[in-house]
């Protein structure tokens, strides 16, 4: 009898810490989409001012314009992070179009607003960057935990499902848009 008490207390550990490590990484997971929130929130409340800027040397280049705010209104109300991925590509493309004009009018170059606001997003999409490595490593953690044996039978039973990863299709998009102003 004392036997059996003591296998199932091992029993009853292995599941329980198996458990809580699937908790722990949905959590981080969770967290992990967070930071990736806040910085594409930082980029998009940066838009509004860009597109301002623009407008003030080049105001007549108004598909341009349209289209980022169109690109950042759909990356603003994606809900998983396969359509984010897709909503981030074609602001950052719509993005390089606008910092592309900066090419056809050399008086946009001189606005020190500009170049500011550039410089800015050229931060934050480094953040974006960092974020979505960090993501991706944690969501790779909990997806492999998910799957293995014997862990992967406790996940299915309480409801741990794989996660997306947020990734890029398009490899110039990888980058995020920059632009050489020498």
């Amino acid at each position: 009898m004392l036997w059996f008490l003591i296998v199932l207390a091992v029993i009853a550990s292995v599941l329980i810490g198996m458990y809580n490590s699937l908790v722990r990484l949905r959590v981080r997971v969770n967290g992990a989409w967070a930071d990736i929130d806040v910085q594409l929130k930082r980029r998009w409340e940066l838009i509004p001012n860009l597109v301002e800027t623009v407008k003030g040397s080049a105001g007549h280049e108004r598909e341009t314009l349209q289209a980022v705010a169109d690109a950042r209104n759909r990356a603003m109300s994606a809900q998983s992070p396969t359509e984010a991925a897709a909503a981030e590509e074609m602001l950052a493309a719509a993005l390089g179009n606008l910092f592309a004009l900066s090419e056809a009018y050399p008086q946009l170059r001189a606005v020190e607003a500009f170049t500011g606001l550039q410089g800015s997003l050229d931060e934050i999409e480094d953040s974006v960057q960092n974020a979505r490595r960090y993501y991706n490593a944690v969501v790779r953690d909990y997806n492999t935990k998910t799957r293995v044996f014997p862990t992967n039978l406790l996940a299915s039973l309480s409801g741990h499902r794989p996660q997306e990863f947020f990734t890029l299709d398009d490899e110039r998009q990888r980058e995020g848009p920059r632009v050489n102003f020498s």
